[in-house]
């Protein structure tokens, strides 16, 4: 049964976020041969709509105005459900972010649709298309299927493979005029406590610290590490609560949940709040002191050791290969 699909293209700093390319892929997997509708919600973003049919999207609806600079719920969810209404999908995808959790929730209580959040894997099984998302912090998973009605869903970042960007595609690129009126809220001004370089939340290496780094400065070598792998750097709430770090770096229950390619936990004894950040990482190595530390039961690698001695050893190494790559 083909399906026209419906995605929303994150905008950050001018550019796409990668969480869109791959949110493409799990619509292209949801419309089953039908269309992938690109969705760029902001001030000026038409330019980006290149990118979204590069990757795969068939066409992209476009709705502009200068209240939608920053994000807001009220704001975009009026942009969002007038391309909804324009549209008529049978399917919305989103990047299960920030603005996709705070988003998602409200569109699907004004379309009375059901949602299904933080997807980490899509498939056809039985004439159904199953989607898959851990519950339990991340102990369990569950499979669900939309028996009637919209297709909607998040997708958890670093779980689907967007597909490979195809320069020659071409497709219609269409404005669709919004009234923005009525705000609640008006962002001024976004001040950003994150750390430079590689967003967490998308980063394919992450390297975190905990209790285990004694200091601020103790995450230095760390930093170092995470520069040569083009990596982010994280941290446990111990590490947070301890002020090493601010809290915009917090993996865990309650902060951020990540799915690097490779994630290396370094002085993080492995607390049960902290693995539901970070458990469904592909590839886990853990450096402790302790070798009854609870992170190595998770971890795929582990190194018994100080980590102001291992870490920068791996730096070196890793230069090392990098450089004869």
């Amino acid at each position: 049964m083909s399906r026209k699909v419906l995605v929303l293209g994150e905008v950050r700093d001018q550019s796409l976020r990668n969480v869109t390319f791959e949110a493409i892929a799990a619509a292209k997997q949801a419309a089953e041969g039908g269309e992938v509708v690109g969705l760029l919600i902001g001030d000026s973003v038409s330019a980006l709509s290149g990118e979204l049919i590069h990757f795969g999207a068939d066409r992209v609806l476009t709705v502009e105005h200068e209240l939608l600079k920053q994000y807001t719920s009220d704001g975009f969810s009026q942009a969002l459900m007038a391309a909804v209404d324009a549209e008529s999908p049978d399917g919305i995808i989103l990047g299960h972010t920030a603005l996709g959790k705070d988003l998602a929730p409200k569109i699907a209580a004004k379309l009375q649709s059901g949602l299904i959040s933080d997807v980490t894997q899509i498939e056809e099984a039985g004439g159904n298309i199953v989607f898959t998302r851990p519950i339990y912090s991340g102990k369990a998973f569950e499979k669900k299927i939309v028996t009637d009605g919209l297709i909607f869903a998040t997708i958890r970042p670093n779980n689907i493979a967007p597909l490979e960007k195809d320069e020659t595609r071409s497709g219609e690129t269409s404005a669709l005029s919004v009234d923005i009126k009525d705000l609640r809220s008006i962002i001024k001004e976004v001040v950003r406590k994150a750390s430079e370089g590689v967003d967490l939340s998308e980063a394919k290496v992450v390297i975190a610290g905990g209790r285990g780094v004694k200091s601020e400065d103790g995450f230095e070598p760390l930093k170092e590490l995470a520069q040569v792998l083009n990596g982010a750097i994280g941290a446990s709430r111990g590490a947070c609560d301890a002020e090493y770090c601010d809290y915009s770096l917090q993996i865990g229950q309650t902060g951020k949940v990540v799915t690097p390619d490779l994630y290396i936990a370094c002085g993080i004894s492995g607390a049960i709040q902290h693995l539901a950040g970070m458990s469904n990482s592909k590839v886990i190595v853990a450096i402790n002191k302790d070798p009854e530390a609870n992170i190595f039961k998770v971890a795929d690698y582990g190194i018994v050791g100080d980590l102001f001695e291992v870490v920068p050893m791996l730096t070196e190494e890793f230069k090392k290969i990098l450089v004869n790559a």
